[in-house]
């Protein structure tokens, strides 16, 4: 589940914060690194469970609706939707229920969140004509939830609000996370019952060791990734540099170096587009022509052998053009920034976990 695009932001963050801390202790800051990782997918399991909790609300709803109806001779309410066949086969998952038995948030510790959604949910168009129609299958059950999840809870600002209450980890993965649970909802078959498979943590061990390869490789290599961005920064005014662009040139430095596999302009476009996210307005275009500069330079003198992209001008920030989501609120930790705002503790707690 963990992608690179997500395992990029974590290592900015975590290399960004490396540097504001007083220690500088590489062992734990990779050790903070694959928490913060494991966090994300723990944020995916919890937002799975959500659809469960919602499920069991509208069970709640209707038995007491079903309990007037009897008492008043009326028509008893339809239990299509708090018995919708998707939604009842991942309440039985049995990866999901064995994760979450050991997580220290849950949502019965906040009805009031999973009560407003179903608010929202009923007062849908998508609710709406799901309970008039007399299409009755798994599959149309299943596309109501990815249809509802797109539509109420992957863009739900309150929703987003609560969960970074619940932890700092998850103020920048919801937005990936969101894309594999939408994915997780497609991928249900019900031949597989409650052994269903969830995504992965990783995909495969190859990606768990690019995040930690990345992130050794930009904080041992620092002084030499520096001086290639000095020694091709004559046309550009390196001294103005905003400290981020610095970090986040240093981490695509230390990507094209050491993963032959990933061509230059892959890497050169996904640090230009966290630039555009974390950085000043003016650093994409700036970061742009001088990853663009350096990779040459690299080229030139025989330490990187990657075929070249064309030639590249810098061009004006386009609002995260290509990037296919919102601007969120810039990282900006401060010195020591796991302790001050209580993320050591979290990580000690659930250290020894497995996730």
């Amino acid at each position: 589940m963990i992608n690179r695009d997500l395992i990029r932001i974590k290592v900015v963050q975590l290399t960004y914060a490396y540097y504001q801390n007083g220690d500088r202790n590489i062992d734990k800051a990779e050790k903070e690194l694959l928490f913060s990782l494991s966090k994300a997918y723990g944020l995916y399991n919890y937002l799975l469970s959500l659809i469960v909790s919602i499920t069991q609300e509208e069970r709640r709803r209707v038995e007491i609706l079903t309990n007037k109806a009897k008492r008043e001779g009326t028509e008893t309410p339809s239990e299509r939707f708090a018995f919708n066949k998707f939604a009842v086969q991942l309440e039985e998952n049995k990866q999901l229920n064995a994760f979450m038995e050991g997580q220290q948030h849950h949502w019965n510790d906040d009805m009031e969140t999973v009560r407003k959604i179903c608010d929202q949910i009923e007062q849908s168009v998508i609710y709406q004509e799901f309970m008039e129609s007399e299409e009755d299958s798994y599959d149309i059950d299943r596309e109501l939830w990815r249809k509802l999840y797109k539509a109420l809870i992957q863009d739900n600002e309150d929703l987003d609000a609560i969960l970074e209450e619940k932890s700092l980890y998850w103020n920048d993965d919801k937005e990936i996370v969101d894309t594999f649970v939408v994915k997780t909802i497609k991928r249900f078959d019900p031949a597989n019952k409650a052994n269903q498979e969830l995504l992965p943590e990783f995909k495969d061990e190859e990606d768990k060791d690019f995040a930690i390869k990345l992130f050794r490789s930009t904080i041992l290599n620092a002084d030499t990734y520096q001086r290639y961005m000095s020694e091709t920064s004559r046309n550009w005014d390196f001294s103005r540099l905003a400290y981020m662009d610095i970090v986040i040139m240093q981490i695509a430095i230390a990507e094209m170096l050491n993963f032959p596999n990933i061509p230059v302009s892959v890497s050169i476009n996904e640090y230009v587009e966290l630039a555009k996210l974390y950085s000043t307005p003016r650093s994409g275009s700036y970061i742009n022509g001088m990853l663009d500069a350096i990779a040459r330079y690299l080229f030139d003198i025989g330490v990187i052998f990657k075929q070249l992209p064309e030639r590249r001008q810098p061009q004006r920030m386009q609002n995260n053009q290509g990037y296919n989501r919102p601007h969120r609120q810039r990282f900006t930790p401060q010195k020591n920034h796991f302790e001050e705002n209580g993320y050591q503790d979290e990580m000690n707690e659930n250290e020894n976990k497995e996730f």
